[in-house]
C-alpha cells in the first residue's frame, strides 16, 4: 500500500496545531497528523499529514494559504520496512560503561560493559543520537564519582534506555514516564527484554503528573532527555520534585539553546554543574540548591 506525506511549516505552535486539526477533516482522510518544533531557534513548527491515498493538492494549498504556512510538499514514499532497514544500519554505541545494541549484535558484546538491548522501534532513544549518548555518559560519570541515588525518575523516557541504565547503576526501582502511550509500551517491552522487570516502572504521564511519580518524590536524580521548551516549562516542577543536593541530567538541547535552559533552572534554584557539547547538542548536569 503506498504512503503519501504532505509536509509544511509555519510560525507558532497554536497555528501549527490548528492546521494539523484542519487536515484531519480532509478527503481523503489522513491516517495520521503531527507537529513538531523545528529546533533551530526560528520558532517555526512542521506540520505533517500521512495518507494511504493521494491527497487533494488543491485543498492542501488552500489550507496552507489560510493558515499562513508554506505550500505543502507532497511525496509518495516507497514501500520500505523501515524498522528492518534501521536495524541493519544501526551499529552498537559505547557510552562510558554502557553498550547499546540491537539483537543483531547480541552475540558480539565486549567484556566488562553494561549491555543494553534496544531495538529500532516507534520511540526515541536507541543510544545513537548525541542527546541519548550524552546522558548515558553523564550517568556513567556520576556513578564513577561515587554519587548515590535511591529515588530516580526518567521524564520523557522514550525507549527507557536511560531509566534502564540508571537501574543498572543503583539497586533501586526507577520510574520512567512518557506522554506517548506507544513509547510507554515500547519502554515496558525493553525493560522485560533487558531483565529489569520490577526494577523500572513505566508510566504514561506528562511531566510528574502521576500519583506514583508524585508519591516517590523527592528524587535524588531526574533524567529528562526531551526538548528545550518542555524542559524550561518543567523547571518549577523539577524544583518541587528534586531533593536538596539532587541532580538532574538534561538533554534534547541544541548548543545555541543551552544558556536559556541553564537560566531557567538557575531561576528555579538549580546550580550549574557540567555541560558537555556533542555535535550540535548539549547535555547539562545541574544540582538542586
Amino acid at each position: 500500500m503506498p504512503t503519501y506525506t504532505a509536509l509544511t511549516h509555519l510560525k507558532g505552535r497554536e497555528a501549527a496545531e490548528a492546521l494539523a486539526e484542519a487536515c484531519e477533516d480532509l478527503t481523503p482522510e489522513p491516517v495520521g497528523t503531527g507537529i513538531f518544533e523545528i529546533e533551530d531557534g526560528s520558532e517555526r513548527w512542521e506540520v505533517g499529514a500521512y495518507f494511504t491515498e493521494a491527497p487533494d493538492e488543491i485543498t492542501l494549498a488552500i489550507l496552507a494559504a489560510a493558515y499562513g504556512a508554506n505550500p505543502f510538499a507532497i511525496s509518495e514514499l516507497p514501500e520500505v520496512d523501515w524498522v528492518a532497514h534501521v536495524k541493519r544500519e544501526l551499529t552498537p554505541v559505547r557510552a562510558g560503561r554502557f553498550y547499546v545494541h540491537g539483537s543483531h549484535d547480541a552475540d558480539d558484546i565486549p567484556e566488562g560493559v553494561e549491555a543494553l538491548w534496544i531495538e529500532a522501534a516507534m520511540a526515541f532513544g536507541t543510544g545513537h543520537h548525541n542527546t541519548t549518548k550524552g546522558c548515558l555518559e553523564a550517568l556513567d560519570r556520576l556513578a564513577t564519582d561515587g554519587f548515590q541515588a535511591t529515588r530516580i525518575a526518567d521524564i520523557g523516557c522514550g525507549t527507557a534506555v536511560l531509566a534502564m541504565a540508571a537501574a543498572r547503576l543503583w539497586p533501586v526501582t526507577v520510574l520512567a514516564s512518557d506522554i506517548d502511550p506507544v513509547a510507554v509500551d515500547t519502554a515496558a517491552a525493553n525493560v522485560i527484554a533487558n531483565g529489569l522487570d520490577g526494577r523500572v516502572e513505566c508510566l504514561e504521564a506528562a511531566g510528574f503528573d502521576h500519583p506514583m511519580l508524585e508519591g516517590a518524590a523527592p528524587y535524588d536524580l531526574v533524567l529528562a532527555n526531551i526538548l528545550k521548551q518542555p524542559l524550561i516549562d518543567l523547571a518549577p516542577d523539577m524544583a518541587r520534585h528534586v531533593a536538596p543536593a539532587g541532580r538532574i541530567i538534561m538533554s534534547g538541547i541544541l548548543t545555541t539553546q543551552a544558556d536559556e535552559v541553564v537560566a531557567a533552572y538557575r531561576k528555579a534554584g538549580f546550580a550549574p554543574g557540567r555541560r558537555d557539547d556533542m555535535g550540535d547538542w548539549t547535555t547539562l548536569v545541574m544540582t538542586h540548591g
